[in-house]
């Protein structure tokens, strides 16, 4: 865990103002230590930073898709590679629009989570997330056992 710079703490506090008294409900699996309040404010800080980092590049995709979509048939002439090079690019653009949307979203949603005090717990199951797994990925919702259990159907 890094130690955070005095603007992070206090964008910290200025995001989650309960979040001192909210980390000790937040659940830990059987043999973790107790959240602190640095390891969540670091997790908090990264998700601030993803959840700009992310906006901007969605902003600049949509406008390249934009572009590439108003610009379809500019150039392409007859040639049916141009066409199928031109709709590939298309393809890929919205591909990546799409992964940053739905990262945006599940970025968003963890900020939340820990904006009400819902962190760390299992959206299926209830029970608690774990800190490693979050620490490796924080915007995970579900458990282990609750994500194997769903990635079976």
């Amino acid at each position: 865990m890094s130690k955070l710079s005095t603007s992070q703490r206090a964008t910290v506090r200025d995001e989650f103002p309960n979040l001192a008294k909210d980390v000790k409900t937040f659940p830990v699996r059987d043999g973790e230590d107790p959240w602190t309040l640095p390891e969540v404010s670091e997790l908090a800080v990264l998700l601030l930073e993803d959840r700009e980092r992310f906006t901007r590049e969605l902003a600049a995709a949509d406008a390249e898709l934009s572009d590439l979509l108003r610009n379809s048939g500019d150039g392409a002439g007859d040639d049916q590679a141009d066409y199928g090079s031109s709709a590939l690019e298309r393809e890929q653009e919205l591909t990546l629009v799409n992964n940053l949307r739905d990262l945006l979203a599940q970025t968003t949603h963890a900020i939340g989570r820990i904006r009400n005090g819902t962190y760390a717990t299992c959206e299926i199951t209830g029970a608690p997330i774990g800190k490693a797994r979050l620490q490796a990925f924080p915007r995970a919702t579900l458990s282990v056992e609750a994500k194997a259990r769903e990635e079976r159907r």
